[in-house]
């Protein structure tokens, strides 16, 4: 990558000169300085044998510097340099057919004969999402039941609450809240769940460039808060869908990508993670936990951190830094999502849902619902049934 130069970065290599307004004297200094034009093409490398003076001229230009002629480090060349005896380094345009720079020695720099190729100068996408298909929150009934499909792209599976049971290749997996599951292109797989569970979960069919998973396809990845983080983001940029929503929900993507490759690259890395934040994601995990088992009892914050063992003011900090949501507002959301459930499952009126999610009322459950799907209990009722 590109370096700042300046004088840290800079040391071993040579100094930088002052940066000031031409003089009388700086001008009689210039008159020796000769010309140098830089095209798109592999860069000569030179060894100074003594002091080198550049400096930049019109265009964006790339000075690369090296002790041993063989690990080079890349600055942009935007102030005047001296360059060291002894220090190997080529000059690039950079973006561009071709730029100007300015040298001046006392004794000119060895040609080595060898060259550098320029476009080891630039960083490109190694990694990247280049479709984004389906992006789907699914809200199942209990004991649902997926027959299977296969289809040319990706697809990745997310339980967010309850649990998910997903078979591919013969196996059958069980995923949990937090769990992640990809299946690979044209790969067959189906779902289903226990006769006393209804899942919520999240499935995106995309499809990924530059990177074999096929370590990781069908496999129960425990994502990291980071990367679940992610993923509310995704569907909060759905829902949004502006002109930018597209290119920030594949921005979202690749960067979930990112996390969980490098999460599962580096098992060392993991192995030496402080015990305080394995600490703080297991208390999240047992407090979204303990709350979707007993959601439809009256919960408290103050309940949920005794379960837990830990203080209210603590948990809702840990809520705060790993969710960016308060414990009481996931609360008044998962009973919201379990209201949904009630209604599908059509045993109970409002009045009676409300009363089993202990809503001081049935108006104050109707408000509320309202204001989180954008339509009114009785509308949704309608839609399902």
């Amino acid at each position: 990558m590109i370096r700042n130069l300046n004088q840290v970065n800079f040391a071993g290599f040579g100094t930088i000169s002052p940066e000031r307004a031409p003089t009388s004297d700086s001008l009689t200094v210039a008159d020796k300085r000769r010309p140098l034009h830089l095209v798109q093409s592999d860069s000569t490398v030179y060894k100074s044998v003594s002091d080198v003076r550049l400096h930049c001229g019109s265009g964006m230009t790339v000075l690369s510097v090296s002790l041993d002629g063989e690990d080079f480090l890349d600055f942009y060349l935007d102030k005047p340099v001296c360059i060291t005896s002894g220090v190997y380094f080529c000059l690039s345009p950079l973006g561009q057919e071709n730029s100007q720079a300015e040298i001046s020695s006392d004794t000119p720099p060895v040609d080595t004969g060898r060259v550098r190729k320029v476009q080891e100068l630039q960083l490109t996408h190694r990694i990247r999402v280049t479709n984004l298909y389906t992006l789907f929150y699914h809200e199942k009934e209990r004991g649902f039941f997926f027959p299977g499909e296969s289809h040319p792209m990706s697809e990745l599976t997310y339980v967010d609450q309850g649990s998910l049971h997903s078979v591919a290749d013969g196996q059958d997996l069980l995923l949990e809240q937090g769990d992640l599951v990809i299946y690979g292109p044209d790969q067959w797989h189906m779902q289903y769940s226990d006769v006393d569970v209804a899942p919520r979960y999240v499935t995106i069919s995309f499809d990924l460039e530059g990177c074999d998973i096929s370590s990781l396809l069908n496999r129960k990845i425990r994502i990291p808060q980071k990367a679940a983080l992610l993923l509310q983001q995704l569907l909060r940029e759905q829902e949004r869908m502006d002109n930018y929503s597209t290119d920030m929900m594949i921005s979202l993507l690749n960067q979930l990508f990112l996390t969980v490759l490098r999460y599962m690259d580096a098992p060392v890395e993991k192995l030496k993670t402080s015990n305080a934040v394995h600490s703080e994601n297991e208390i999240i995990r047992r407090a979204q936990q303990y709350i979707s088992t007993h959601i439809r009892e009256k919960l408290s914050v103050p309940l949920v951190a005794r379960q837990v063992d830990v203080s209210p003011s603590y948990l809702t900090a840990l809520f705060h830094k790993n969710l960016q949501i308060s414990p009481g507002e996931y609360i008044r959301r998962i009973k919201l999502q379990e209201s949904k459930q009630m209604i599908r499952e059509d045993t109970m009126n409002f009045t009676e849902i409300a009363a089993t999610l202990h809503y001081s009322t049935v108006h104050h459950f109707s408000r509320q619902f309202k204001e989180k799907f954008g339509i009114t209990p009785t509308e949704y009722a309608r839609s399902v049934r």
